[in-house]
C-alpha cells in the first residue's frame, strides 16, 4: 500500500474545485506529467482518439510514479473516441455554395463518384429534413434524400470542406450505437491498466451507460463511469444518466453545435445542479483556456468562464488542448489554479443546492457533519470512507471547510482527486485510523493546537455504507 501522506499545502491554500489536464503531445514525459501535478492538477485525461496502447501503458507509468513521489492522490481518466462522425479522405478542398446539393456515402470516392466520402454510413440513421452540420458546425445542410446509401442534403451557407472534418447530425437517433468497435477495444485494453474513471462520449441516455457498465463487470473492472454530455438526446435524458452515471462531464464543443448555443450556460448550471441534488461529481469542460493554446495569458472572458463555474458549484474544470498540444501547458493549470483560489477566497455569493429526492441514511448522516462543521466553524472535516460514498455526500453539500477522507482503497483514493474540496489519505482502516491521522496533521503543522475539527467513523472501519459516529475533537 502506498500512503499518500505527506500533502503539505496548508489548508487554508487549499482549492476545492479541482483540475483535470489532458496529456498529449506537450506533456508526453515523465518531467511534464509530474510538473502538472505540482502546478495543481488533480486528474489526467488520456484522449483515447489519439495515441496507442504503448504510449497509454508508459503515461499511466509516469502518472503513478510521480504521484508516488508527490504523495498525491491523482484520477487517471480514460476518455473514449465514441461514434465521432467524420468526412473521410478526399484531395484538397471541396468549396460548397448556398442552394447547393451535396451528396454523401460511405468511404466513396470523390475524385471518381462525385459523392463526399464519410467514416460511418449515414443512411443507416439519418432520416430526410434532419439538419447535418460540416467542418465542426461552421456549415449547415438539411438532408433532402436518403437512396441506395447515398444521403443527400442542401447546403444552407457557404463554406470549404477539409478531409476528415467532423460531422454533427443534432437531429439524429444513435442511441444504441454508441460504443464503438474501437471503444469495445480500448474498453478491454483499458480493464488491464490502473484506470479510475472512464468516460463514456456522446451519450444519448442512460441506456449506454447501463451497458458501458455491464462491459466494465464482464472486464473485472472497478473503474467509474463519466458520462459525457455533449448530444442533444442527452438532454432529454439528464435525469436518467444522472442515476446510471458516476460523474457527469458537460462536453461543451459538441454541445454548441447540438444545441442553440445560447442555451449552453443554462444546460451547464441545470448538469451542475443535479450533480449537487445527486452527489455526483460534475466536470465542465472545452475551451476553458483556450487562448493559452499560442499565449501565456488568458482572455479576460476565460477568466470570467472559469471563475462563473467555479461559482455555480461545479467539482472540476477542465484542459483539453491546453496541455495536450498547446505552447504553455504548465501556465495554463498555474493560471486555472489561480482563478479559483481567488474566487473561492472571494466569492459574493454561495451555491444553493436541493435536498436529494430520495435521502439515504447515509446521505441524512453527511448533513449533520457538514451542518455541525459549519454551525462550530471547524477548521476541517474528517471523514473516514471505504467506498468514497461518504466523501461524495458531504462534498455535494458545498461546505467551504476542507474535507479530508480518509481511505485503505488505492482507488477510492485516487477517484476523489476530482471530487470538490476532497483532500485524501490513504491509511490501513482501524478503530484508531482517524485519530492517528488527525494526529499526524497536527505534528505536521496541517492543523494548530486549539483547532476544532468534526470527525465521522464506523463501528466496522473498512466496510463501505456504516459511517454511524460523529465526534467534535480539540486539536492539543
Amino acid at each position: 500500500m502506498v500512503n499518500i501522506n505527506n500533502q503539505s499545502i496548508p489548508l487554508e491554500k487549499f482549492k476545492h474545485t479541482k483540475i483535470i489536464a489532458t496529456i498529449g503531445p506537450s506533456t508526453n514525459s515523465y518531467e511534464a506529467i509530474e510538473a502538472l501535478i505540482k502546478a495543481g492538477a488533480n486528474g489526467l485525461r488520456l484522449n483515447f482518439s489519439h495515441g496507442d496502447y504503448e504510449e497509454r501503458k508508459q503515461q499511466i507509468i509516469w502518472i503513478r510514479q510521480a504521484s508516488k513521489k508527490l504523495e498525491k492522490p491523482v484520477a487517471i481518466i480514460q476518455d473514449l473516441q465514441g461514434p465521432k462522425i467524420r468526412l473521410g479522405d478526399f484531395v484538397g478542398v471541396i468549396n460548397v455554395s448556398k442552394g447547393q446539393e451535396i451528396n454523401f456515402g460511405f468511404n466513396a470516392n470523390y475524385e471518381t463518384q462525385g459523392i463526399i466520402p464519410t467514416q460511418i454510413d449515414l443512411s443507416k440513421k439519418a432520416k430526410r429534413g434532419e439538419r447535418l452540420y460540416l467542418s465542426d458546425g461552421k456549415i449547415l445542410t438539411y438532408i433532402t434524400s436518403i437512396k441506395n446509401g447515398v444521403v443527400s442534403a442542401k447546403v444552407d451557407n457557404d463554406g470549404m470542406l477539409l478531409r476528415r472534418k467532423g460531422i454533427n447530425l443534432p437531429d439524429t437517433d444513435f442511441a444504441g450505437d454508441v460504443i464503438t468497435a474501437k471503444d469495445k477495444r480500448d474498453i478491454v485494453f483499458g480493464s488491464t491498466q490502473d484506470i479510475d474513471y472512464v468516460a463514456l462520449s456522446f451519450v444519448q441516455s442512460s441506456l449506454e451507460v447501463e451497458m458501458l457498465r455491464k462491459i466494465l463487470h464482464t472486464m473485472g473492472s472497478n473503474a467509474k463511469i463519466i458520462a459525457k454530455i455533449e448530444t442533444k438526446a442527452s438532454i432529454n435524458h439528464l435525469e436518467e444518466i444522472f442515476l446510471s452515471s458516476d460523474a457527469v462531464m458537460v462536453a461543451r464543443g459538441d454541445l454548441a453545435i447540438e444545441v442553440p448555443f445560447e442555451s449552453v450556460p443554462i444546460i451547464q448550471r441545470k448538469i451542475i445542479g443535479l450533480g449537487l441534488e445527486h452527489a455526483k461529481p460534475t466536470i465542465v469542460a472545452t475551451q476553458m483556456l483556450h487562448s493559452m493554446n499560442i499565449s501565456p495569458e488568458p482572455t479576460r472572458p476565460e477568466v470570467s468562464d472559469i471563475a462563473t463555474a467555479v461559482l455555480v458549484g461545479c467539482d472540476a474544470v477542465m484542459l483539453s488542448d491546453e496541455t495536450a498540444s498547446g505552447d504553455y501547458p504548465l501556465e495554463a493549470v498555474r493560471v486555472m489554479k489561480k482563478i479559483i483560489l481567488y474566487t473561492e477566497k472571494n466569492a459574493p455569493l454561495r451555491t444553493v443546492f436541493s435536498a436529494t429526492k430520495n435521502e439515504t441514511k447515509q446521505y441524512a448522516i453527511s448533513r449533520a457533519i457538514a451542518n455541525l462543521a459549519n454551525s462550530i466553524n471547524a477548521r476541517a472535516i474528517v471523514a473516514e470512507t471505504k467506498s468514497g460514498a461518504t466523501a461524495l455526500n458531504i462534498a455535494s453539500l458545498r461546505v467551504s471547510i476542507p474535507l479530508i477522507a480518509v481511505t485503505n482503497d488505492p482507488k477510492t483514493s485516487q477517484q476523489l482527486a476530482i471530487v470538490f474540496s476532497v483532500k485524501s489519505y490513504l491509511r490501513p482502516s482501524n478503530q484508531l485510523t482517524i485519530d492517528r491521522l488527525t494526529d499526524w496533521l497536527r505534528k505536521t503543522k496541517l492543523l494548530d493546537k486549539g483547532d476544532v475539527i468534526v470527525t465521522a467513523s464506523g463501528k466496522y472501519p473498512g466496510v463501505v455504507g456504516t459511517t454511524d459516529t460523529i465526534k467534535v475533537r480539540m486539536i492539543e
